[in-house]
């Protein structure tokens, strides 16, 4: 009888756990009073003149779920927020490892979480622009071959992607309703790099269109596909960054493991410093460009964005690879990047830049004290400013011809804009959703007249100017120059320098800052051993309270 009686009492708690729970719709609300309110803030690239997409129904994008979320409950979602919630990759293939979860209930926590704060109007994020309709599918199947699974590994981990990163099964927008109906027939190389190696392709975040290079001081993470991103430490109150906002709000907000962003100059390391998350802008060609929607083929590279920086070794080493179709591409040495090197990331005896101009800001001041008392070697640098003429031109030229190749190459074939130019014509035509806060630097590209000869000459001089305010990293044996959230991004990137971003603590009001290093070309490795030392060192990064 005691059995039977077992047996029965199983039963009704095996009901319990498959009861249904009743459906969740997103609903348009009023944003009126919002947007009123917002015109009073003081930044004016926050006075939005919209939140919601007009173009996004997160009800369709949700619709392949619908089954498989109707079974997780929020009393499994509240059991599962101690495994997940801030972990590490290591933790959460430990908890898998151990029976405490499976890549499935990973997968559906994620997905239970985005629907949870992106379909109220009090929380919503404006984060995603599409899902991937076959992962929890795609779960199940990791989970039935995850026996000898690496700690250090992205298998089974959801990973979102910024939405200018090729994607067979989703389209690839860039934010733009140009671009809307772009489903692309392969993966980028990044992405088959990702999977190659067991990660699973979660969704598609949202941006600030074309990359941040389309619209002059308008709101950043804005894009007429994704609607107005917003910062889970400060809704309207403080900005994404961009261009890369999705991917720093999501990771932020615990919307996935870890995401992937994309540079051109402080495209990774602006929302990264805005979100309290980790982003490594590595050397140009460390990890392929093909299949990403491009500004500027000189420039442009894609980069991992984590909450710490193990997890940002493990994803970059996930992406590694020689792509013979992107001719900056170079073969990388995966055990740069193992995480027990990693580990061994020390303060004591590296010698680090810190520039005089910054010491003004009282966070930055006494990070420099704490390095100083862990052992760090400091500098004090007080380099001249570079004159940075040209450095829209050379923008306007890479991408009137990157973006040509990209939609004659990549993209969907039935895709109708050719060209910058068509793409300006085609949002002319209903300029009020299309292009709300205009297309002035793409109108800038089309009148761009600079030619291939004259735009090597920019090239040069911008990469002599930006080797000249960080030559002390040569010429005085530095580690890495210490910089705050993108201030430096641009020097860095017309010089070919990585940088790195960790959170550094938040400002008075709660909004995040970053410290940034910047390192020798090549150097990543050994910027995310110094970068693990400091994080260890502060353990400076707190999830925003109301996305706890």
């Amino acid at each position: 009888m005691k059995k039977i009686a077992i047996l029965i009492s199983s039963f009704f708690v095996f009901l319990a756990c498959q009861q249904k729970e009743n459906p969740v719709f997103f609903k348009k609300y009023d944003e009126t009073a919002a947007l009123e309110k917002q015109q009073n803030h003081p930044n004016g690239r926050m006075k939005f003149k919209l939140f919601q997409s007009k173009y996004l129904d997160m009800n369709a994008v949700f619709k392949p779920f619908e089954n498989d979320l109707a079974y997780f409950s929020e009393q499994e979602y509240q059991n599962l927020k101690p495994l997940i919630l801030e972990q590490d990759i290591p933790t959460l293939q430990k908890n898998v490892k151990e029976g405490k979860l499976t890549y499935e209930k990973l997968t559906l926590f994620y997905l239970y979480r985005i629907r949870k704060f992106e379909s109220d109007s009090t929380l919503s994020l404006n984060s995603i622009i599409a899902l991937n309709p076959e992962v929890v599918k795609q779960a199940r199947e990791k989970d039935k071959n995850s026996k000898n699974i690496s700690d250090f590994s992205v298998y089974g981990m959801p990973i979102l992607l910024k939405d200018n990163i090729n994607t067979f099964n989703m389209a690839t927008t860039a934010g733009a309703v140009a671009l809307q109906r772009n489903f692309t027939k392969n993966d980028a190389f990044i992405v088959e790099k990702l999977k190659e190696n067991g990660a699973l392709i979660l969704g598609k975040v949202n941006l600030s269109e074309w990359a941040y290079f389309f619209c002059s001081g308008c709101p950043l993470g804005y894009s007429a596909i994704g609607g107005q991103t917003l910062n889970p430490y400060g809704r309207g109150e403080f900005e994404t960054g961009g261009s890369s906002a999705g991917s720093g709000v999501t990771v932020a907000a615990n919307f996935a493991v870890a995401a992937i962003g994309t540079e051109t100059s402080g495209s990774i390391t602006s929302p990264s410093s805005m979100n309290s998350v980790v982003g490594l802008k590595p050397t140009i060609g460390m990890l392929s460009r093909t299949g990403i929607v491009p500004i500027s083929s000189t420039l442009d590279t894609p980069g991992p964005m984590t909450k710490n920086v193990i997890d940002n070794a493990i994803l970059a080493q996930a992406m590694l690879g020689k792509d013979n179709a992107d001719e900056s591409s170079f073969e990388v040495k995966k055990d740069d990047f193992n995480t027990d090197i990693i580990f061994k990331g020390s303060l004591k005896g590296k010698r680090l830049g810190v520039l005089q101009s910054l010491l003004t800001d009282s966070i930055y001041a006494a990070t420099i004290e704490k390095l100083k008392k862990a052992g760090a070697e400091l500098v004090e640098l007080n380099p001249q400013q570079p004159s940075f003429n040209g450095f829209i031109t050379l923008l306007n030229i890479d991408m009137k011809h990157d973006l040509l190749k990209y939609l004659a190459n990549n993209a969907d074939k039935s895709i109708f804009i050719k060209n910058v130019k068509s793409v300006v014509e085609f949002n002319k035509k209903d300029s009020l959703l299309r292009a709300p806060y205009g297309q002035q630097l793409f109108e800038g590209i089309v009148k761009d007249t600079t030619t291939l000869a004259q735009l090597e000459v920019v090239k040069q001089n911008l990469k002599l100017d930006g080797e000249n305010y960080l030559k002390a990293l040569k010429e005085q044996n530095l580690d890495a120059i210490l910089s705050i959230n993108n201030y430096h991004s641009g020097i860095a990137a017309v010089s070919f320098h990585p940088t790195l971003t960790v959170p550094m603590g938040y400002k008075k009001s709660g909004e995040p800052i970053s410290l940034t290093f910047v390192g020798l070309p090549f150097s990543e490795s050994n910027l995310l051993k110094i970068g693990f030392a400091f994080e260890q060192l502060t353990k400076a990064r707190k999830m925003p309270k109301n996305y706890q």
